[in-house]
């Protein structure tokens, strides 16, 4: 087994491969889990939690009511930004239950 001069990194072989293997979208919406915290911050991140993402929408729960609120005035900001770091549109709406 030859050394290569410049290992890569386990995320993108894997996203290589996933390209690969045609599961593009599996490993978007994977990656949008992964992201979700530093997307949205600390704070937001401790008030909320993941219960799914599928066709497009990503289901958030959060603590309470009023965060709920809140979410929903910050949502557009928080789509834009979340789709930014994945750099295509993959999030089309994000639902605060």
């Amino acid at each position: 087994m030859s050394r290569t001069s410049n290992p890569k990194k386990i995320s993108a072989i894997i996203g290589d491969m996933c390209q690969s293997l045609g599961f593009v979208e599996a490993y978007q919406q994977y990656k949008t889990l992964q992201i979700w915290n530093s997307v949205v911050g600390e704070t937001i991140a401790t008030a909320t939690s993941i219960e799914r993402f599928t066709n497009g929408q990503l289901f958030i729960k959060v603590k309470n009511p009023v965060w709920r609120m809140e979410l929903n005035f910050r949502k557009q900001d928080i789509l834009a930004k979340l789709n930014a770091s994945l750099e295509s549109a993959i999030v089309e709406e994000i639902i605060f239950k």
